[in-house]
């Protein structure tokens, strides 16, 4: 059956919502998610299959040489459609578990350790309600025929899924989740063209990693890379079956802590990318920078980040993995990065004299489902530096988008049009009244390298000027009205009186 986005949508999350019972959103969705990766896989199979036993009727030999090439291998007994015919069973969960571990170790090259939901788990309640959920969701997934869904549709509806699981799970969701719209402006900002390597050292789900492929595509090319690395396991696994579902098994994503073990390498040294992009934890407590002073890699020469802030310990690990003379860094920090002093004042200044900065972006508050604080994005192009082809290019360009979002009921939206205009605003570094200005360095360093975007773009709103005449002609007529219903309140109450 062909769906619609819209009717997939609907149909994941009704399925979702419906079985989740008292399970909290941020953890129901590995289990969610991973069993719609589970289906779509098992319903794969199932088409591959087909299509052999139709060309080779009973020769089961080269049906099964032929399934040994597939793109996800599913032993005998371990498929969706196993598990449905024993769902009535007492210990579904354990059959489960023992299921996604055969196709684990039947693809070790691609879905090892894949599935860390464990679908046995007391969080999940006693075993009463513990069969009756994972029943719901065996019933409910069945009616779903993914067979003829492509990789577009059905890994809109993965992100669909992260998103509404990302509201759900309110504070919790900023490991994994970055606002779609957000996310789709710093793809957009970022700027990758074909041929690219792409980097999110923070990637979550790996959403912002295919925006800006998506970005690439918009212009004719499948010609690029995606590299990605994720602290927690959950959340690096969602990263996974995401580029599975949305076709990217070429995808290079790596599970550990970027700051304290980079593991995206070359030659033991850091791998260097086109394009590195990153929502990163904000102001990240205990990053780790007594164990970094003397970093292998070089990547805090110009200071070390105070270990209650983590957010230069990001911006310097983007901007060193940057290739130098050409790489672009787009990075979502808090306000206290434009102007917090101290060590991050010293490393912002480094970055600020060596003329990697190329914009700062001020955004609406109330964006996230983590924070309702204005946050910024911060531009750094290394084709600034010297010997780079935009050397000459010393003015930093600072944008207020603060008031261009549409107000909702959780939580504020950038539109299109908000995006647009950001994006138009940026590439032509244009400079408009109350919006936008293209700061010089001797401005910037006037201001004590200070990058709180109101010392650059002046939004103050000049308020109409009073005409006082009017205003006192309209009292002494108001006095006058007044005057006169007194008196008429008076005989009222004379006639009231008498």
């Amino acid at each position: 059956m062909k769906y619609t986005q819209d009717e997939i949508n609907n149909k994941l999350w009704a399925a979702a919502d419906s079985s989740r019972t008292t399970v909290d959103g941020g953890v129901f969705k590995d289990y969610i998610l991973s069993f719609l990766f589970y289906k779509y896989i098992s319903d794969l199979h199932k088409k591959e299959k087909a299509k052999w036993q139709e060309r080779y009727g009973d020769d089961k030999e080269r049906i099964a040489l032929k399934m040994n090439n597939a793109r996800f291998r599913i032993p005998e007994g371990a498929s969706f459609y196993d598990i449905y015919a024993q769902q009535n069973k007492d210990n579904i969960g354990e059959i489960i578990n023992k299921a996604l571990h055969a196709i684990e170790e039947a693809n070790p090259n691609s879905l090892e350790n894949l599935f860390l939901a464990d679908f046995n788990s007391q969080a999940l309640g006693d075993t009463m309600q513990k069969n009756k959920m994972l029943r719901h969701l065996i019933h409910d997934f069945y009616t779903l025929d993914l067979t003829d869904v492509d990789d577009d549709i059905l890994g809109n509806s993965y992100m669909y899924l992260i998103q509404r699981f990302g509201s759900d799970a309110g504070k919790k969701a900023g490991e994994f989740f970055t606002v779609r719209q957000v996310a789709r402006l710093l793809a957009k900002l970022a700027q990758p063209k074909p041929g690219d390597r792409i980097c999110d050292p923070a990637m979550g789900s790996g959403s912002l990693l295919l925006w800006a492929g998506e970005e690439v595509e918009a212009q004719g090319s499948k010609d690029y890379a995606l590299y990605g690395q994720e602290k927690t396991g959950s959340t690096y696994n969602l990263a996974r079956m995401n580029m599975f579902l949305h076709g990217k098994d070429s995808a290079r994503l790596e599970w550990g802590d970027t700051l304290n073990n980079p593991l995206l390498l070359e030659n033991d040294q850091l791998m260097k990318f086109d394009v590195v992009v990153a929502n990163p934890p904000f102001s990240l407590d205990k990053w780790g920078d007594k164990h970094l002073e003397s970093d292998k890699y070089n990547r805090f020469h110009r200071g070390m980040p105070p270990a209650s802030k983590g957010d230069y310990a990001f911006i310097s690990h983007m901007v060193e993995t940057a290739k130098a003379k050409s790489g672009r860094v787009a990075v979502i920090v808090p306000h206290g990065v434009l102007f917090r002093g101290g060590k991050e004042g010293v490393i912002r200044t480094a970055l600020i004299k060596e003329n990697l900065l190329d914009a700062v972006i001020g955004l609406p508050a109330n964006l996230f489902t983590t924070t309702t604080i204005p946050v910024a994005i911060l531009i750094f192009d290394r084709s600034r530096e010297q010997g780079g082809p935009n050397a000459s290019r010393k003015d930093v360009l600072f944008i207020d988008a603060s008031k261009e979002f549409k107000p909702a009921k959780a939580q504020n939206e950038l539109t299109d049009e908000n995006i647009a205009q950001i994006v138009d605003t940026y590439t032509h570094r244009k400079e408009i009244a109350k919006y936008s200005h293209l700061a010089t360095p001797q401005e910037i360093a006037e201001n004590d390298f200070n990058l709180n975007i109101p010392r650059y773009v002046d939004t103050f709103e000049e308020e109409a000027p009073v005409d006082i005449k009017a205003v006192q002609a309209e009292i002494t007529s108001l006095d006058a009205q007044l005057k006169e219903v007194e008196a008429q309140m008076q005989a009222y109450l004379k006639e009231i009186l008498k």
